[in-house]
């Protein structure tokens, strides 16, 4: 594994700030510092220390389903204050994190967990990992505007990609589609949205790769069954 994930599976801090502590000197494997971004080392074989001091080995892996309420971070620090979703796990005393992130505003499907290598996988362009999301728009959307979902629309940050579109109800004031993308860009649903003329005003995540929410209720969570997770890797290259 690289070593900011080391680091940051380890809970020490974020993979950015690793990065930092990386380039800074602090962090040294096998007695040699390192400040190359990118170095790989063997977590519970090599020896890694930060600050002189030896990063605990790695934990039982742990990977839990949560359904995110409103007002949440995905974060695993906040300068600000503002309420983390690991405030809602209680009864977990290791560290987890957030795998890729929900807005503050949305709600829905959130996995967390220490499996770094996993966390990877499923955040990395290339898995095209499917994420589905039930959005309840203003005003009744067009077929145009649906067209337009569907081939995909131009974002400020590049081309949204195509995505699935489909219609759970249209009716004059509100209509809520559920729509399947293969990114996971900060606001993307919303923005795909409103570059086709609609505001989203309820945004929730059913589904994350193979993993759909369900009954789970708003601010749970729960561990994911065995074959949920060899489901999971399976969509991404692991066993």
């Amino acid at each position: 594994m690289r070593l900011n994930q080391i680091i940051a599976s380890a809970g020490l801090t974020s993979r950015r700030k690793a990065d930092e502590w990386i380039t800074a000197g602090r962090v040294s494997v096998n007695g040699s510092p390192v400040r190359k971004l990118g170095t790989k080392a063997v977590w519970g074989t090599d020896s890694i220390m930060v600050d002189g001091k030896e990063i605990p080995g790695p934990s039982e892996r742990i990977y839990v389903m949560m359904n995110k309420p409103f007002g949440y971070i995905c974060a695993l620090e906040e300068p600000e204050g503002r309420r983390l979703v690991t405030d809602l796990l209680e009864g977990i005393s290791t560290r987890i994190y957030p795998v890729g992130r929900l807005d503050f505003d949305s709600l829905g499907l959130l996995l967390l967990t220490n499996d770094g290598q996993l966390t990877n996988r499923l955040t990395h362009p290339r898995y095209g990992l499917p994420r589905t999301y039930k959005a309840t728009i203003e005003g009744s959307i067009s077929d145009e505007a649906l067209k337009k979902l569907t081939r995909g629309v131009n974002l400020d940050d590049g081309p949204s990609g195509p995505s699935k579109v489909a219609v759970v109800s249209r009716k004059g004031r509100q209509s809520v589609v559920r729509i399947t993308i293969t990114q996971g860009r900060n606001r993307q649903v919303r923005r795909m949205i409103s570059a086709v003329g609609y505001d989203v005003v309820h945004l929730i995540r059913t589904g994350f790769g193979t993993l759909m929410l369900g009954d789970l209720k708003l601010g749970r969570y729960r561990h994911i069954e065995d074959q949920e997770l060899r489901d999971l890797k399976r969509l991404v290259g692991l066993k």
